[in-house]
């Protein structure tokens, strides 16, 4: 007999993921390249492992590795590899446990509605009720992510469109999620009702994109829209892109961690220069916490724009003396 609970806090247990990063293309040529160069920038949000899933007009295709998108998406051959227009893709960073394959995502389901392939940064506070009560209905896990939990739901789904059983399957989630999903016809972002986990819209070439971060824009050469709302389902198709609001309006609470570490210094978060917030960060530490000393050093890299904002209220000098590898 095999003991759940015991599989579930296996060492490679990926149920506290926040620091991931996801990227969704649509109609682009080449979008397996694309991907890759905003997986890139998304890079410092998951270090462990890297996913990547196109579909072509006839088939998903989905590549998975562990290690950085440098060594596993730099090959000429990429678009050969992963072809078509449309694709996801997803870094990993797992708090807990070891690196396994099988938890890298994107996550690819075989539906009887058509393929679906779904990557998701976040936590899922619920993920253990859910998987036990799945288990019990005789699933069968092939990992020990929470994004496979949701693939489940989507199968599971009684409702007749595969956006419907998308948004089925968020209302029984709970917990902080940025999310971009691919099927045959559509890509798909949602974030979650409180807005905990960022992802923004934005435009390359008229086509849109997906992504965690907006330096993730600026590395593709892409436009920044605007940020997806809380709550918000955008579903991005040939016709165009439709906002979908399944969800009652909560007040927004996003995370206070992705402007002091999680998040690039160039991106911008909900509306805010991650560089200008932690800036301002530390200008306000030194006027509330002056300290008797000679000079200011920053613990690179997030901890360099915090450190010059304190250097120069409290008019010390900015010194580099901790150089990273």
């Amino acid at each position: 007999m095999i003991d759940s609970d015991r599989f579930v806090r296996d060492p490679d247990d990926d149920s506290l993921r926040l620091e991931c990063g996801v990227f969704g293309v649509f109609g682009v040529q080449e979008a397996a390249a694309v991907t890759a160069l905003g997986l890139h920038a998304l890079q410092h949000r998951g270090q462990e492992a890297c996913g990547i899933a196109s579909f072509d007009g006839s088939r998903f295709v989905t590549e998975r590795h562990m290690g950085q998108v440098a060594e596993s998406f730099s090959g000429t051959d990429l678009v050969k590899r992963l072809p078509g227009d449309h694709a996801i893709g997803h870094t990993r960073y797992a708090t807990a446990g070891g690196s396994f394959i099988r938890n890298v995502q994107p996550m690819f389901a075989d539906l009887e509605s058509g393929g679906i392939a779904i990557a998701h940064n976040g936590n899922l506070t619920n993920f253990l009720k859910l998987r036990h009560e799945l288990v019990a209905d005789g699933a069968i896990f092939q990992s020990t992510s929470d994004s496979e939990v949701i693939l489940h739901l989507l199968a599971r789904s009684r409702k007749a469109r595969m956006i419907d059983r998308f948004i089925d399957a968020l209302a029984q989630i709970e917990g902080g999620y940025a999310l971009v999903a691919l099927t045959n016809k559509k890509l798909i972002g949602a974030r979650d009702p409180l807005g905990i986990r960022p992802l923004v819209l934005g435009e390359l070439n008229g086509k849109p994109v997906l992504a965690s971060e907006t330096c993730a824009l600026d590395m593709i050469g892409a436009s920044f829209v605007r940020d997806v709302e809380h709550g918000e389902v955008v579903v991005i198709s040939e016709t165009g892109v439709e906002s979908l609001r399944p969800f009652p309006a909560l007040r927004s609470r996003p995370c206070l961690f992705e402007y002091v570490y999680f998040a690039r210094p160039d991106s911008v978060v909900n509306g805010r220069s991650v560089y200008d917030v932690r800036k301002r960060m530390g200008m306000r530490l030194a006027q509330e916490t002056p300290a008797d000393c000679d000079v200011v050093v920053p613990v690179p890299d997030s901890g360099v724009p915090a450190a010059l904002g304190y250097a120069q209220a409290s008019g010390l000098p900015f010194e580099l003396g901790i150089i990273r590898s």
